[in-house]
């Protein structure tokens, strides 16, 4: 397997979380209260699997990779990308904050969660479309086996040393559990 299959794969469950939190963002606009612990629980899935661990792979490791393999950071994708990662975050920023104000009691900020919520969505699903056809076959196109080698080392010192034992599969089986409740 190669570096750029794993992000791929790692693009999966991220785009089966966004269709979870789209689902849960449809229940609330049609009257539900949010079940806080999911709302917690998809937060943390966004801010460790899909930040912390793939994020951290593109940013601090593919990102680099292919600057040295010329392709520029400025006014180029990996400028676009890594823009893209930030105004994510400011999302996920929001839907915490939110979700603070839920816990609070506060009736409004179930509409603040969703319009953060479907931001977010809709800003990573263009993201992962233009990384898995753009900059990706970039990728596929530019790195060396020395520098895909290179890729899969770090890959496995994130999940090793940022990530920890057994945290991959604890976010695997969470998307499970969500997607049945709010996907079947």
């Amino acid at each position: 397997m190669k570096p750029i299959d794993i992000l791929k794969e790692e693009h999966e469950l991220i785009l089966e979380m966004l269709r979870v939190l789209n689902a849960v963002c449809d229940k609330i606009d049609a009257g539900e209260k949010p079940g806080i612990e999911r709302l917690v629980s998809i937060i943390d899935f966004i801010r460790n699997f899909a930040d912390k661990c793939h994020h951290a792979k593109e940013e601090e490791l593919l990102f680099p990779a292919l600057e040295k393999a010329g392709i520029p950071r400025e006014g180029g994708p990996v400028g676009v990308m890594l823009h893209e990662h930030t105004l994510g975050r400011e999302y996920v920023r929001g839907m915490g904050e939110a979700l603070e104000k839920i816990k609070a009691g506060d009736a409004k900020a179930s509409l603040h969660f969703t319009e953060h919520a479907r931001g977010y969505t809709t800003l990573l699903y263009a993201h992962i479309n233009k990384e898995n056809n753009v900059l990706f076959k970039m990728a596929e196109q530019r790195l060396d086996p020395v520098a895909e080698n290179a890729l899969m080392d770090g890959f496995e010192r994130v999940e090793r040393e940022e990530m920890g034992e057994g945290v991959h599969e604890k976010y695997h089986a969470l998307l499970h559990e969500l997607r049945d409740m709010y996907l079947s």
